[in-house]
C-alpha cells in the first residue's frame, strides 16, 4: 500500500491516542497465557511509569493547525481535471494479443490507478501517477510499455529505471509475461550482474530495458545501449529516484534521451519538493494523484507492542515466531548490520529464517529472493532495499523490528502484507523513545494502531 505524500487527513487522531493506548495495556505477566513478553515479563507498574514519562516529554502540535498547514503546502497538486476511470481493458483500446497477455497473467479488470493512468500514457502524455503498493502498479508499466513499442523494430524504445535491483528485475519479468503473445524482448539492466552480460543481450536487440540508474548510466555511455529510439522514460518509486541518492544518476541518463521524450513517474509518496523537480523535465504532465481521504490502509490490520528495552525486541520476536502459524513474514530492520544480528541470533536459537540486505552480491541476492518467493525459506529479515515495489503474494506479516527512520518508509514496507486485496498484518516494536514516531505516523496516514491483541494468530 502506498501513500501520497500530501497531508490532507480525513480525521483527526486524537493526540493522546498511543499514549492512551499504552496506558490501558492488561497485567502482563510469566503467568498469563499469552506468550508475549515472557522473557522477560513487562508488569502494569512499568507501563504506567513509561506513559507519565512520555506524557511529562512528549510535546503536542495541534492537528487542526498541522493539517491546515500541510494541507496549504500541497493545494497545488491535485489530480488533472477530466482525467477518466475506464473500467474495463478492452475498452482502453489495448491489443488482441496483449489483452491475452494480460489475462494469462491473471488481470480480469483494471486496477484504479489502471483505470486512470493508462490511457495518457499510451496516447503520449507525460503522466505523474500515485498509487497504493499492491494495486497493480508495476503491472500497469508492463502493460503501457507492451502497448507502446513496436516489436518490428529491434532497438531500445522504452526505458524503466527503478531505485532497486530486485524491483528493476521483477519489472522486466512483468513485461516478458504479460508480452509473451506479442514477442517483447526486455532485459533488465542491473547492478552486481555480468556487464558481459548485458553487452551481449543490448548488442542483440530488445525492445525495453529495465534497470538501476547506476548500470543503465553505464551502458549508455559504453554506447551499448543506444537511446537513439527511446520514445519512453518511466521512473518507478520517484520519489526515491529522484531524492537526494539518486537525483544525479538520473539526470546523467536524462541528457543522453532524444528531446521529444516522454516521461512518466510512478511512485507511492510524491512530495511537494520532488513534483516541483518534475517540471524540469516534463511537458504539462497529467496528475493523477490519488486524495488522502481516498488512500486507506484497508486490509492491513496495525498494530504495536511495546517493549521497554531494545534487547526484549528478540525475545518478542521469538515468542511471535512459536505462536503465529503465518504463510510468509518479512521482518525490517534499519541497518546491514542489524539484519546480520538479528540473522545469527534467530539461527542460533534454532529459528530457521532468510536474510537480505544491499552489501549481498547479486547472485546471493537473487537465490535469497527466489526462494521466498518459492516458499522455501518463510521469514525474510531485510533492511528497506526490501521495502519498494516487490510483490511476493504469500507475504501476510510484516514486523518493523525497528521503527522506519522516516514515515514515507512505513507504507512501502507494510505494503508488502496485504496486496491486491489479501488482509494483512503489520506489528511494530515500539520503545518509549519510538512513541513519537509511531504517533507521527498514525496522524499522517490518519489511522490508528492498536495494541496487539491476544488474539492476532487468528487474524493472519
Amino acid at each position: 500500500m502506498e501513500i501520497l505524500q500530501s497531508n490532507h487527513f480525513t480525521k483527526s487522531i486524537p493526540n493522546n491516542s498511543i499514549i492512551s493506548l499504552w496506558s490501558q495495556k492488561p497485567q502482563i505477566s510469566k503467568h498469563t497465557s499469552f506468550p508475549f513478553f515472557t522473557s522477560p515479563p513487562i508488569h502494569q507498574h512499568q507501563l504506567s511509569k513509561t506513559t507519565e514519562s512520555l506524557m511529562a516529554t512528549t510535546s503536542v502540535v495541534p492537528a487542526n493547525r498541522q493539517r491546515a498547514a500541510l494541507q496549504a503546502e500541497d493545494a497545488d497538486f491535485e489530480t488533472t481535471e477530466g482525467v477518466k476511470a475506464i473500467a474495463s481493458f478492452e475498452e482502453m483500446g489495448i491489443k488482441d494479443d496483449l489483452l491475452r497477455g494480460i489475462y494469462q497473467y491473471g488481470f480480469e479488470k483494471p486496477s484504479a490507478i489502471q483505470q486512470r493512468a493508462v490511457t495518457p500514457i499510451i496516447t503520449g502524455r507525460d503522466v505523474i501517477a500515485q498509487a497504493q503498493s499492491g494495486t497493480g502498479k508495476t503491472s500497469m508499466i508492463a502493460l503501457t510499455v507492451c502497448q507502446i513499442v513496436d516489436t518490428s523494430v529491434r532497438e531500445v524504445q522504452a526505458l524503466i529505471v527503478s531505485p532497486t535491483r530486485e524491483l528493476a528485475s521483477q519489472t522486466e519479468k512483468v513485461i516478458l509475461a504479460i508480452g509473451d503473445f506479442i514477442n517483447i524482448q526486455a532485459h533488465a539492466c542491473v547492478g552486481g550482474k555480468s556487464v558481459g552480460e548485458d553487452i551481449r543481450k543490448l548488442e542483440y536487440g530488445v525492445h525495453v530495458v529495465s534497470g538501476t540508474p547506476g548500470r543503465v548510466c553505464d551502458m549508455i555511455k559504453r554506447r551499448t545501449l543506444r537511446t537513439r529510439a527511446i520514445k519512453l522514460l518511466v521512473l518507478d518509486e520517484s520519489d526515491e529516484m529522484l531524492s537526494r541518492g539518486f537525483k544525479d544518476q538520473i539526470y546523467d541518463v536524462y541528457r543522453y534521451l532524444p528531446p521529444d521524450l516522454q516521461v512518466v513517474l510512478i511512485s507511492a509518496t510524491l512530495p511537494h519538493e520532488i513534483l516541483e523537480m518534475t517540471n524540469k523535465f516534463m511537458t504539462d504532465p497529467v496528475r493523477i494523484l490519488v486524495k488522502r481521504d481516498e488512500l486507506t490502509l484497508e486490509g492491513i490490520k496495525q498494530f504495536f507492542v511495546a517493549v521497554e528495552r531494545e534487547e526484549w525486541k528478540f525475545d518478542t520476536l521469538c515468542d511471535l515466531y512459536d505462536t503465529l502459524t503465518i504463510t510468509q513474514a518479512v521482518i525490517f530492520c534499519n541497518t546491514k548490520r542489524k539484519v546480520d544480528w538479528l540473522t545469527e541470533k534467530m539461527r542460533s536459537h534454532n529459528f530457521t529464517v532468510s536474510s537480505m540486505h544491499g552489501d549481498m552480491p547479486q547472485k546471493e541476492r537473487d537465490a535469497i529472493m527466489s526462494e521466498f518467493r518459492s516458499g522455501t525459506t518463510r521469514v525474510l529479515i531485510t533492511t528497506d532495499v526490501w521495502a519498494r515495489g516487490l510483490d511476493v503474494q504469500q507475504v501476510s506479516l510484516v514486523i518493523n523490528y525497528d521503527l522506519p527512520n522516516n514515515r514515507e518508509l512505513y507504507i512501502h514496507r507494510i505494503g508488502r502484507s496485504g496486496r491486491f486485496g489479501r488482509k494483512g498484518v503489520a506489528i511494530n516494536f515500539v520503545k518509549s523513545d519510538d512513541i513519537k514516531i509511531l504517533r507521527d505516523i498514525e496522524q499522517y496516514y490518519s489511522t490508528q494502531i492498536d495494541e496487539m491483541p491476544m488474539n492476532v494468530a487468528d487474524l493472519i
